[in-house]
Parts: C-alpha cells; structure tokens; sequence
C-alpha cells in the first residue's frame, strides 16, 4: 500500500518539475527572437513527393477584366498559359463575356497553385504587365490589391492625393518600390502591390496615410532611417522610436472668428421669471382703471407726438441739403520785399532823356553824333 502512494508522489513531483523547467525556458527566450526568421532561410519548395496522390475536388477561379485590357491579353495569353501549365493549372480567356479563368487539372498537386493563379488573373485585369504579375507564382511573393476610391469622397481631392502617391514624372512611386522591394501600380480606384510580405505591409501603410492626407515623404524617410538601423546587428533588437523622426500634423488654416460672439449665460435650476402680461403693465400704470375714451384720447396723443417727432426729423433732413459747407480761410500771398532799398534817380533821368530824343521807328542815335550833324547843316545854309 506504501509502494504505488510514494510512486504517484514522485511522479507528481516529476511532471512539476518538468513543467516548471519549461516555463523557465519561456521566460527566459525573447518573443522577438521566436518570431524572427534566421538569416539565410528559404522555404523548402512544395513538390509532388510531398503530395503524390494529388487533389481531390477541381477548383476554379473567375474575374472580369475592362474592354481596354483585351488587346494586350490576347496577345499575352499564350504566355500566360505556359506558365499556369508548369503548376499544372488550366487557364481559359473568354473575349465575349470579357472574363479569365483558371481551374485545376488531374495533374495538380500544389492545393495553393490555384491561390497563386486567382492572383495573377487579378493582377492582369489591374493592368499589371505579365512580365511583373507571373512573378506571383514563386513561393516568396505575394500581392495586395488595395482599394482607394472609397476613401475620399470629393473627387478633385481624391485625384490630387492619388497623384500625389504617384509623385512628379513617378519620383514618389519609385522611392516606395526601391525600399520596399515591391512593385506598385495605381490605375483607377485601386493600388496593386506585388512583392515580399513585409514590403507588401509598408506598401499598404503609405498608401492608406497618403489617402488620409498624410504626404508620403515622411513615410519615405521613416523606411530609409528602418533601412540603415537594420544592417547594425546590435540595433536589430532594440527600439527604434529614438531614431525615427516624429511629424505632427500642423493646421495652418486659421479658424475664422464669427461677427457675433454668443456668450453663454451661466446654468441655474430655476427657471427664468415669468414676463409680465398686457394687463399687469396696464394695472402698474394706471390705465386698466381709465375709460374708454379716456384711453382712445391717450393713444392719440402718444400717436401725435410721435408723428411730430418723426416730421421734425425729416425737416432736419431736409435743411441739411441748404446749409453750406464750411470754406477754409484764403491765405493771401504776400508779395516779396523788393530788394533795392534805394531807387536811383539819375538813371531814370538819362532814361527819360533818352526816350525824348527817339524817333518811333528809328534806330537809336546818339547825343553827340546828332548834336555834330545839326551843326553842319546850318553851315551849309550860310
């Protein structure tokens, strides 16, 4: 009876011990380190030993694709089926209903081929030329087709921000797939992305910011600042929120102020005063008590003053057109002090003399010529 109660004793023991150990190995190991990939790893490829028998139901898959896709599909489909034919996947193009499909044949043994194949036909129809969207069929690559025409409701603002993402001459959208390693087409209301899962989440991210009027720039300059950090091995488990640069959001559109301002009255439980009736004003003045005509005589005296009033207003309008302005004083000129302070009386007399001797219309003679020339005359005549 002793034996089995010290063995389940122990055993007890044992299992606590183990399960203790366990939880210490948990505690100790990094969450991050358990969910980074090792340097190096690539995923073992899906081949026919790893499902002989093959797949059981057929599956398929179907999209429509706009009118302009279908001279450039009917061109490239012939590629496209060589390519679906490796994964043992059968593709179909139908030109009338303006539709892709692709199901599964006898011959398939990848269940997630047809995934990969739903994909590409998908990628077709965005535009994506084939020589990008057959890329999907390799194991590391994946797509996101994400939708933006709902995002922003007034049209000219949607366009700005979807050119904004597409950059000038495509500056923007080349910077996004050089460090993101993905390729990006936006065509119409949707952004097709195809390339690895992490740079597919980035992607993703910039365009929905970008859509949420956010400048990708700033986005742009986080994923280089990422991109440097994670060549140091010693920063690759650290945070990075030191490094990575913060943009606040800065509304430079000032808020207009309205004309009128309501102050709110301050709250108080009790209601406000009731307001005094017709009969109440009548009965604090004394009129309810006046008889009728008593009262008729009243308002038309009110009604004459007021009517005089209102006439000695409009003859007041009326005398202001008759008054004249108010002219400003004329300042007179005052005439400069002449600046000869004596006048010089012989001069005027040799003037005067002068304007004797001349003749209107003769040139000026001289005193002593014409003195000379009398002379000589009277001693002719003798």
């Amino acid at each position: 009876m002793i034996l089995p109660a010290v063995r389940t004793i122990c055993c007890n023991l044992l299992i606590t011990l183990v399960l203790f150990w366990f939880a210490l190995l948990l505690v100790t190991v990094d969450e991050s380190e358990l969910l980074t990939v090792p340097d190096g790893w690539k995923e073992v490829p899906f081949t026919r030993e790893d499902n002989p028998r093959g797949l059981l139901e057929e599956s398929s898959f179907a999209t429509l694709f706009p009118k302009y896709r279908e001279a450039y599909l009917k061109e490239c489909w012939p590629l496209v089926q060589k390519a679906l034919g490796e994964l043992y996947i059968k593709g179909t193009l139908d030109l009338i209903e303006g539709s892709m499909t692709v199901s599964t044949t006898k011959k398939a043994f990848d269940p997630y081929a047809i995934v990969r194949a739903r994909d590409l036909i998908k990628l077709l129809a965005r535009s994506v030329p084939f020589e990008q969207a057959v890329r999907i069929l390799q194991d590391d690559m994946a797509c996101d087709i994400i939708k933006i025409g709902t995002l922003v409701r007034n049209r000219e603002r949607f366009v700005k921000r979807r050119q904004r993402l597409i950059g000038p001459k495509g500056s923007t959208l080349k910077a996004l797939e050089l460090l993101t390693s993905c390729y990006v087409m936006v065509q119409g209301n949707t952004v097709s992305a195809l390339g690895p899962f992490s740079g597919l989440k980035e992607v993703r991210k910039v365009v929905m910011d970008t859509m949420k009027n956010i400048h990708p720039i700033y986005n742009i300059k986080a994923l280089m600042i990422k991109r440097e950090l994670a060549k140091d091995p010693e920063l690759r488990t650290q945070s990075w929120d030191r490094f990575l640069p913060s943009f606040k959001h800065k509304n430079l559109a000032k808020r207009k102020e309205p004309k009128k301002k309501t102050v709110k009255k301050e709250y108080t439980p009790f209601p406000p005063p009731q307001p005094e009736s017709q009969i109440d004003k009548e009965l604090a003045t004394g009129e309810f008590f006046l008889r009728e005509n008593q009262k008729r005589r009243k308002k038309m005296e009110e009604i004459k003053v007021k009517q005089a009033e209102a006439l000695s207003r409009k003859q007041e309008e009326r005398n202001k057109a008759f008054i004249p302005p108010k002219e400003k004083p004329a300042v007179k000129k005052q005439k400069k002090a002449s600046t000869e302070g004596k006048i010089d009386i012989e001069a005027i007399k040799d003037k005067v003399k002068k304007a004797k001797n001349k003749k209107l219309g003769a040139p000026p003679v001289n005193v002593a010529t014409a003195t000379t020339a009398g002379s000589e005359k009277k001693m002719k005549n003798r």
